[in-house]
């Protein structure tokens, strides 16, 4: 009996001195970095907080909801640049979503041979490597004439509908949500793929023991157990989305106005920006700015949201399950 004991009481022995100061050292690293990425936040909406003060002062909480955009009278408000950012984003999670999930379903389970899908799996996170700038040409010189025909059949067939009530000039709204959900597939599908992958086998042979299919196995164990993970990766495309500006802005067509109809020219925040910060004067700048005020203060709103949807889905998952 000692012998077990002194054996046993050797678990219980006090870490080396160099072993403690590693992870003193490393907790300290991570608070820091934690302080550091909260910090450096605040900073960014204190100075473009700063910088919009004027057009604040100025325009106040109407400048949320006028349509003029006129810098010779210096008249800002963003209305058609909030509704332009919302619109165009929502078409492409309405895009990118299904096809992501689907394209990581494949590619985490076993249908096609491992070194087949391991070079899949390897050309989908090189496309999440493309500049936007690429995807932008790309979508002039080529995806707009290819989707011409198809904004030309919903015209024809749909305009009593007022989403398509226009007739198409190539640049628009269903043009670049549409591009920008292609730009959203490989974010999403690498993300919701690793968050596949790491729902422990246990649970598939469970399902499987119970006498499930594949097809039953995956929607109704592999699905559930990931979903915190899946709604992140829907959340990082939403953020890419939100804020994407290069490609938005070469193929959105960059109107003043706001029209309803999807197949019309439109304009949203991060293409105005990018179109006229660099010839603004002094009014113009704070308007810009405080249209940046408001792109960033959209996107922490859908980040918490999101991060409220996630906590409720686990919790009522784990109920279930209990």
């Amino acid at each position: 009996m000692t012998t077990t004991f002194s054996e046993s009481s050797s678990l219980f022995r006090p870490r080396p001195v160099f072993q403690r100061r590693r992870d003193w050292l490393f907790i300290w690293a991570t608070r820091i970095a934690v302080f550091f990425s909260a910090f450096l936040l605040l900073w960014i909406a204190l100075e473009i907080g700063i910088q919009a003060l004027p057009a604040i002062r100025k325009f106040g909480l109407g400048f949320f909801w006028g349509t003029t955009w006129d810098p010779v009278e210096d008249i800002y408000s963003a209305w058609p640049q909030i509704y332009g950012t919302l619109v165009t984003s929502l078409i492409a999670l309405i895009v990118g979503v299904p096809l992501s999930f689907g394209i990581s379903i494949f590619l985490s389970e076993d249908f096609l041979p491992k070194p087949l899908r391991t070079a899949l799996i390897i050309v989908v996170e090189l496309l999440a490597a493309i500049p936007s700038v690429v995807y932008g040409i790309w979508g002039l010189f080529i995806f707009i004439p290819f989707f011409r025909p198809i904004q030309m059949f919903l015209f024809q067939h749909f305009n009593w509908l007022p989403i398509f009530s226009t007739p198409p000039v190539g640049p628009g709204m269903l043009t670049s949500g549409v591009v920008l959900g292609i730009m959203i597939i490989p974010i999403i599908t690498a993300i919701a793929r690793e968050m596949l992958v790491s729902v422990p086998p246990e649970l598939r042979a469970a399902a499987y023991a119970m006498g499930a299919t594949r097809w039953e196995a995956i929607f109704g164990v592999v699905l559930p157990a990931a979903i915190g993970g899946l709604l992140g990766a829907v959340v990082l495309g939403l953020g890419r989305a939100l804020g994407e500006t290069m490609a938005v802005a070469m193929l959105i067509g960059n109107a003043r106005g706001i029209s309803i109809s999807l197949l019309a020219p439109a304009s949203n925040i991060p293409a105005l920006l990018a179109n006229e910060f660099a010839e603004a004067g002094p009014e113009q700048v704070a308007a810009l700015m405080y249209l940046a005020l408001i792109l960033l203060a959209i996107t922490l709103v859908v980040n918490i949201a999101a991060e409220l949807m996630i906590r409720r889905v686990k919790f009522a998952l784990t109920a279930s399950w209990e």
